[in-house]
């Protein structure tokens, strides 16, 4: 089992806290895997392939994320509380919520001297995620369960609007490619490109 750093924005943080969120998708990247294409295994499943012209044969890229079974340890934006609790470790996405009732003199978020998440060391993570599934698929076939299992919300009162510019008939996908939007940018979304469609489950073993 091996374990990687994956960062999460503080909208998906709360969401996996809340037990809302069970999938995560980030751009397959044809630069640092050179796969011809997405070809079909033996299973029937899609994976990044390229032929192995010195020995002859096939090349199935492996995930950069991790496999089933591996773990991932959630970066997010956190703090040191400093000299007046050594041992507490503040997290944005829901402070000061998370901080015990018997620590006075909270700060709030705007005192704290936040550390952005890329910088977030192992130690101070408090989330550890095991990987139950991975597979490749285009962005834009995300099916409205999943885009639920990606933290969105079922349902919103006025979606219709909203669905229509998006393509979509629900607002969960609709709330999807919002938020692709934002994170990776609209063309990233338009060009409709193959992703790593990673499922897991949190796990005991993250810090407190």
């Amino acid at each position: 089992m091996k374990e990687r750093g994956m960062i999460f924005n503080a909208e998906m943080v709360r969401a996996i806290l809340d037990g809302r969120k069970t999938q995560t998708r980030r751009p397959f990247n044809w630069k640092r895997q050179p796969a011809m294409e997405m070809a079909e295994r033996d299973d029937g499943s899609l994976w990044p392939w390229a032929e192995d012209c010195e020995r002859g044969g096939d090349i199935w890229f492996a995930c950069p994320f991790g496999e089933v079974g591996d773990c991932i340890w959630v970066r997010e934006t956190w703090a040191e509380a400093g000299a007046s609790a050594p041992d507490l470790k503040l997290y944005r996405a829901n402070y000061p919520a998370h901080v015990p009732t018997h620590y006075e003199n909270v700060p709030p978020a705007e005192d704290v001297r936040w550390t952005p998440s890329i910088h977030m060391p192992r130690w101070a993570s408090r989330i550890t995620l095991e990987i139950t599934d991975v597979r490749v698929e285009r962005v834009q076939d995300i099916s409205q369960i999943d885009a639920i299992a990606e933290g969105g919300p079922p349902d919103h009162p006025s979606f219709s609007k909203i669905s229509r510019e998006m393509g979509f008939s629900d607002w969960p996908r609709s709330w999807f490619a919002q938020t692709w939007w934002g994170i990776y940018g609209r063309e990233a979304w338009n060009t409709n490109p193959w992703v790593w469609v990673i499922e897991f489950k949190r796990v005991e073993g993250g810090a407190a």
